[in-house]
């Protein structure tokens, strides 16, 4: 039997941002809309992030970072945190994943794992 004690699921939903992009000049500009759920019987808080992102030339930026969007959220079992920010990329079609390092309320640290996701121009993938 596997235990749920740490159990921290993360939603994605992406947009492109046309009005920010500039296709002429390689930049592709998304925004992100992240849910993260605790489905663990621990509450936990998020300390940091680790995003790694992919263009489609296999060009790679890792970001690291305090919180998201400025916050450290506490999630107590069943509680979410919903959040929106945003990527640039040098290509029309890319990837991120990543993960949360947390630290349950008894002290556990462990990493919440961000799977990876596609950042797409709109009529590039079908």
């Amino acid at each position: 039997m596997t235990s749920k004690t740490y159990d921290i699921a993360v939603k994605t939903r992406t947009a492109y941002i046309a009005d920010q992009s500039d296709p002429a000049n390689d930049r592709y500009v998304f925004a992100y809309t992240i849910t993260i759920s605790n489905s663990g019987n621990v509450a936990a808080q998020l300390l940091s992030r680790h995003w790694i992102i992919t263009d489609a030339a296999n060009k790679v930026q890792e970001v690291r970072g305090k919180g998201v969007v400025g916050e450290q959220p506490h999630l107590k079992p069943g509680e979410s945190f919903e959040y929106t920010s945003g990527s640039a990329i040098a290509t029309p079609v890319g990837t991120m994943r990543g993960s949360y390092p947390m630290v349950a309320d008894d002290g556990t640290e462990f990493d919440a794992a961000i799977p990876e996701f596609t950042l797409s121009m709109p009529r590039v993938l079908h």
